[in-house]
């Protein structure tokens, strides 16, 4: 496999160089060559602890988002189960698409081998952050629309909601910066669908904005994300209102 290490042919070429200095200059020269051999021994049976040792720093790296996705993407259903399908795929996504090409070719077989503990390092880490409560978040809808535009104001958007009706998918229009954000919010149990996606790309229409956000206390559906990518909707946790950047706004 490419990128992997060959120790035999280390040692034998190790041995094959230190010998003849051995025959030559004696037993200093043996004792350099064992040395030698030993440090490539030691090297080769070191690498799975090095390769997990940076699988670590880079998911300790990204940690406080990971911790808001795995929040974002479990939630319980109407039988008291604990559904976790879309954090897993978060995880997998956030190993080949960030960890992976970070690690680089010289440990491309660990990358195979150790995927299950590279997944463990990932779960231990985003589990490791203490994320705020999310009591706080009213579970009413309305009082959920009205804590999103405080959230945004503390943040220093001028904010308002819409009217109740005829808001063409709209709950909150907030400017900040000559920027005008459209955002609508969800607040459920199970992660938001294709629907509010297209609703939010229609109020940015309707409403003149520059972006469009569909913000939720759950995740969102595999379906909602590739609508989002393709339209250019945000999809946010209440969290990240505190400090959204939309000219640098992640797109998920």
């Amino acid at each position: 496999m490419p990128g992997k290490p060959n120790p035999v042919a280390r040692l034998f070429w190790t041995a094959a160089i230190g010998c003849p200095f051995g025959l030559w200059y004696g037993p200093p020269a043996f004792a350099a060559t064992g040395l030698a051999l030993a440090l490539v021994l030691m090297r080769h049976l070191g690498r799975p602890r090095r390769f997990r040792a940076r699988v670590r720093r880079i998911a300790r790296a990204h940690a406080e988002t990971l911790a808001l996705r795995r929040r974002q993407e479990s939630f319980s259903d109407a039988y008291g189960n604990r559904i976790e399908d879309g954090w897993l795929r978060e995880r997998a996504y956030f190993l080949d698409r960030t960890v992976l090409p970070q690690i680089g070719p010289h440990f491309a077989d660990l990358a195979e081998s150790e995927r299950n503990r590279m997944l463990a390092i990932v779960e231990a880490e985003a589990a490791a952050v203490a994320l705020p409560e999310e009591d706080e978040a009213p579970g009413d809808g309305i009082d959920y629309e009205r804590y999103c535009a405080e959230r945004l104001a503390r943040a220093g958007w001028r904010a308002h909601r819409t009217p109740p009706s005829g808001d063409q998918g709209a709950d909150i229009v907030a400017v900040r910066d000559g920027l005008r954000l459209i955002v609508q919010c969800k607040r459920l149990a199970k992660p938001v669908g294709n629907a509010a996606v297209q609703e939010a790309a229609a109020a940015l229409r309707y409403w003149a904005g520059d972006r469009a956000a569909v913000v939720s206390n759950a995740g969102f559906t595999p379906a909602a994300r590739r609508l989002a990518a393709a339209t250019g909707v945000l999809l946010l946790h209440h969290d990240a209102l505190d400090d959204i950047d939309l000219a640098g706004a992640h797109r998920s």
